[in-house]
């Protein structure tokens, strides 16, 4: 475990960081004083909008479908959602569901509940009712507040205290803008402890379970993605994941924090996206990995036809950033690409920068100051550089274990990521796929991830997939599922051979199926369960 003087370094560091890029700076007396109290009032995450407000207040906050908005009214529209939810009932210890895409409501509802002692749970976008009814039970959500588009998918469930509804649509149910719309409304009472984040699991592998954040003690987590990335203060952030993913999340209140127009928009369009990254100069932009691959899908000429100079910072992170993809990339955007690598458990645990990404373009690269990363083999020791092995991390926003029950295997303070992986002799990290991911196929050790790593990089495919599937000779096998890009043609044969001439044999798929497209979650992670009923 750290001891005091590596804590003591780690928030040295993070003051350097943070300051450097404009998340601290000076402030006259009474600006502190004001900025301090929220915090001691709030926590971090309750206070971070009224914060901003102190310091940015008349700078554009959020950029979306509703327009613009300041950081002195985000502040405000939060105080009175907070009011809002306290007149419908809630208080401190109760939860609110967050079921909306992307724009300013989500974000200033989970302010006013932290800082109202109310805890926030997101909800993903893409749940259907059944499983929307059966997170919203399990997770204790007593009223919900959702996009009107989803009144389908919320209708049945049971609610203490009701719904609240963003933008048009058919519902009778109150607006939010109507129940917030109280005038001259102030913070709510101070609670005995702010509300929690609860953020879900992907759920690529069954039900999304809820993963409780602790209140940061810490400006540790910031300042290691600052440390390594040139995002600065006043700029703007564009986001392409739902906000309700932890990525997405993080980057937004980043962005937030450093007085940066956040851009929103309720659906990822790649177009759409390089047109907001040049109309407001946003030198920050969030992605996906199958994100980034549909903005070079554009093509090199639709992607020269906008100014995108302004651009230093693609952070990509939220499934496996193939090396062929980082590259291209990097030739067509600049040396901008940055792999983040984490969970909802653990949180951030590395970050490539494009200097990594350069030399050695499918690493996630080296562990974040703060973070505790170590590849350990199955009797619980740590592996030599090369070796395949299980990671675990240990972070300061340490995992509580599921809202449900149940948690995650931990050795020495450390909590599995439940990937495999190996360190190279610099120190930078490899995933080399989910530890349930491994077949064993005729005696031999396979990982689907190694193929895939192959298959992206032939000139015909833009998406690929690989399991395990059962055989009756071997025990298992792999099966590879591929996408053909636009205008390009390949045969199994053609896909067979180009896997033979770049690994052993015995790593060829057995069977290559063509599909439109490859099943995924709002997230942008590949729903391999789905491939596998294929």
């Amino acid at each position: 475990m750290p001891n005091a003087a590596h804590k003591a370094w780690i928030e040295g560091r993070s003051f350097v960081a943070l300051t450097r890029a404009g998340f601290l700076g000076p402030e006259p007396p009474q600006k502190l004083l004001a900025m301090l109290r929220a915090m001691r009032d709030y926590g971090s995450f309750g206070a971070a909008s009224r914060v901003a407000a102190i310091r940015h207040g008349d700078q554009i906050a959020i950029a979306d479908e509703f327009g613009e908005i300041t950081f002195a009214e985000l502040d405000e529209l939060s105080n009175r959602i907070a009011a809002a939810l306290r007149a419908r009932g809630l208080r401190p210890g109760s939860k609110v569901g967050i079921l909306c895409r992307n724009h300013r409501f989500p974000l200033a509802v989970a302010f006013a509940a932290s800082r109202a002692g109310i805890s926030a749970v997101w909800l993903n976008t893409a749940f259907s009712p059944r499983q929307a009814k059966e997170v919203a039970e399990r997770e204790g959500v007593q009223l919900l507040v959702h996009d009107a588009e989803f009144e389908a998918a919320v209708n049945g469930i049971e609610l203490k205290h009701g719904r609240l509804v963003c933008g048009e649509g058919e519902s009778d149910v109150e607006s939010i803008e109507e129940a917030a719309s109280g005038e001259g409304t102030g913070p709510p009472p101070v609670p005995e402890k702010p509300g929690r984040i609860v953020l879900l699991t992907s759920g690529t592998t069954g039900t999304p379970k809820g993963a409780p954040r602790p209140e940061p003690k810490s400006l540790s987590l910031p300042a290691s993605l600052l440390d390594r990335m040139p995002m600065r203060s006043r700029e703007a952030t564009v986001i392409g994941p739902p906000i309700f993913h932890g990525t997405g999340l993080l980057i937004s209140l980043v962005s937030i924090a450093l007085g940066s127009k956040l851009i929103l928009r309720r659906r990822f369009d790649a177009a759409g996206l390089l047109d907001d990254i040049e109309h407001h100069g946003a030198t920050a932009a969030c992605l996906v990995p199958i994100m980034l691959q549909r903005l070079l899908a554009q093509g090199e000429a639709e992607i020269a036809r906008r100014n995108l100079d302004s651009l230093r910072v693609i952070v990509c992170a939220g499934a496996q950033l193939p090396g062929e993809v980082a590259t291209q990339a990097m030739d067509r955007f600049g040396d901008v690409v940055f792999n983040l690598y984490g969970s909802t458990e653990v949180s951030i645990a590395t970050l490539a920068t494009p200097a990594d990404l350069r030399a050695a373009p499918s690493t996630v690269g080296k562990p974040t100051f703060g973070a505790r990363v170590r590849v350990l083999g199955d009797a619980g020791d740590q592996v030599a550089a090369g070796e395949v092995g299980r990671i675990y991390v240990g972070t300061g926003m340490p995992f509580e274990g599921y809202t449900g029950g149940g948690g995650k295997d931990i050795v020495d303070g450390l909590l599995a990521t439940g990937d495999l992986g190996h360190f190279d002799r610099e120190g930078r990290l490899y995933i080399d796929g989910r530890d349930d991911d491994m077949i064993v196929s005729g005696g031999e050790n396979l990982f689907p991830g190694e193929v895939e790593e192959i298959l992206i990089t032939h000139p015909a495919l833009v998406d690929v997939a690989v399991i395990g599937v059962e055989d009756e000779e071997f025990g298992q096998r792999l099966r590879a599922f591929v996408v053909l890009a636009e205008g390009q043609s390949a045969t199994e044969r053609e896909v067979k051979d180009f896997v033979k001439a770049n690994l052993a044999a015995f790593k060829v798929p057995r069977d290559i199926i063509f599909l439109d497209e490859l099943p995924r979650n709002p997230t942008g992670k590949i729903l391999k369960r789905e491939l596998s009923r294929l």
